[in-house]
């Protein structure tokens, strides 16, 4: 299967039971690729998938290098502490991960506003991610 099949038929498992791709189905997205892949494979699967997306919408400049991956990095390491199978589950376990607002506990503003951030990889410049 090739990564475009493998996001999409992840993306049609998680908009199975939704009516719009908003902040939780982008997680849930996120968990599957990482607990089917692991998180290496799920970055480029995760972030090729939502820059095709967001281009096939006619708004490419939507896509973010630097936000796609830290959101793949967080479910990762938290996927890996509990390995739960059931999203809502780990959903609940890990509440903060459904607040899109949870990079600014590690990126500063004008760091995820940048165009170094949007076009590359930026390490986190408040807090290092959980390892």
């Amino acid at each position: 299967m090739t990564a475009t099949n493998t996001f999409e038929a992840l993306m049609a498992e998680v908009m199975a039971g939704a009516e719009r791709f908003g902040h939780r189905e982008h997680v849930h997205l996120t968990w599957l690729a990482v607990r089917r892949c692991g998180v290496p494979a799920a970055v480029g699967l995760v972030g090729e998938g939502i820059q095709r997306t967001a281009r096939y919408a006619g708004a490419p400049q939507k896509y973010h290098v630097t936000v796609s991956r830290a959101w793949v990095e967080l479910v990762g390491h938290h996927e890996a502490e509990d390995g739960e199978d059931d999203f809502a589950a780990f959903a609940g376990r890990h509440p903060a991960l459904l607040d899109k607002r949870l990079l600014t506990r590690f990126y500063r503003p004008a760091t995820l506003a940048g165009a170094e951030a949007k076009n590359g990889w930026v390490e986190p410049d408040l807090a290092p991610f959980p390892s």
